[in-house]
C-alpha cells in the first residue's frame, strides 16, 4: 500500500498548553481510519492540523512534519486553497451554505474558475449520487440547502467536499448532530467512498468505528497510546489502557 499522508513529531499548543505531544502517525492510499479517545484528548486538534485548520486559531502553534505525498504541507510556498481541495474536511454540525443545493454543491468549483454549465451540471450531480442523496434532492436542487433535513444536508456537505475531487477527506465527529438513520446512511455511504478515497474521522461512538473503520488510532491526552487495524484494537488490544476504554471503564 502507498502512504498518502504522515505525520513525525507532531506538537501542538495553544499559548503555551501542549494539546498534542509528539504524535507519529501515517496514512495509506483509500480506506477510513478511526480516531478515537476520551474527550479532550485532542483528536480534533490533530485533524485539523491535516489541513491546516488551526491556522484559524489565534495563538496555536504546530511543529513537526506532515507531509501529504511527501511534500511539507506547512512550508511557506503551501497554497492553502489547493491543500483544502485536496485535504477536504466535513463538520460535526451540517453547515450547508445558504444557497441552493445545486451551489453548495458547484461552491469549490466555481471558486476554481468558470466552467461550462453542462460539465458542472454533470459533477454535481455525480457528487450528490456518490454521497447517496441524489434520489432525495434532485427535484429540489434550486431550493435552499437550508431546508433539507440533517442528515440530507450532511449527505450535501459531502458532496461539496467530492465535487473538487480531494484525495483525503477528514470527518469531525460527522454523525454526532444527527438521528440514528441518518447516521445510518452517513455510515453506508462513507463505506461506499472508502474505496475511492482517504477518510480520516473523527468519533466517540465505538459501534461506528468498529463497523466502518479499516483501522483505528486511540488518543488519550494529546497521545496516541496504539493504532492498528480495527479489529485488532477492538477484539485483543495491545495496551491496558485501550482495553479499559473499549470496554467502558473510563471516557
Amino acid at each position: 500500500m502507498t502512504t498518502i499522508l504522515e505525520t513525525h513529531d507532531v506538537h501542538v499548543y495553544y499559548g503555551k498548553k501542549e494539546a498534542l505531544k509528539g504524535i507519529d502517525l501515517s496514512f495509506e492510499e483509500k480506506g477510513i481510519t478511526a480516531l478515537i479517545g476520551p474527550s479532550g484528548s485532542s483528536k480534533s486538534t490533530y485533524l485539523r492540523t491535516l489541513n491546516r485548520m488551526n491556522d484559524l486559531i489565534p495563538g496555536v502553534t504546530v511543529t513537526g512534519d506532515i507531509k501529504l505525498k511527501g511534500q511539507n504541507i506547512y512550508a511557506p510556498q503551501t497554497d492553502l486553497v489547493t491543500l483544502r481541495k485536496q485535504v477536504g474536511m466535513v463538520f460535526q454540525q451540517p453547515n450547508p451554505f445558504p444557497f441552493s443545493v445545486y451551489d453548495n454543491v458547484a461552491f469549490g468549483l466555481n471558486i476554481a474558475g468558470k466552467m461550462k454549465r453542462d460539465e458542472l451540471d454533470h459533477i454535481v450531480e455525480t457528487s450528490l449520487k456518490q454521497a447517496a442523496v441524489w434520489d432525495e434532492v434532485k427535484d429540489k436542487l434550486h431550493d435552499s440547502a437550508l431546508s433539507l433535513s440533517g442528515g440530507q444536508q450532511q449527505r450535501v456537505c459531502i458532496a461539496r467536499v467530492l465535487a473538487v475531487s480531494p484525495e483525503i477527506i477528514l470527518m469531525d465527529e460527522p454523525t454526532s448532530a444527527l438521528d440514528p438513520i441518518s447516521s445510518s446512511q452517513i455510515e453506508s455511504t462513507l463505506l461506499k467512498l472508502r474505496t475511492d478515497y482517504t477518510i480520516i474521522t473523527v468519533t466517540h461512538n465505538l459501534q461506528q468505528a468498529s463497523r466502518i473503520a479499516d483501522r483505528t488510532a486511540f488518543f488519550m491526552d494529546g497521545e496516541i497510546v496504539e493504532v492498528d487495524d480495527t479489529k485488532k484494537i477492538f477484539m485483543n488490544p495491545a495496551k491496558k489502557a485501550t482495553e479499559d476504554y473499549i470496554s467502558g471503564r473510563f471516557g
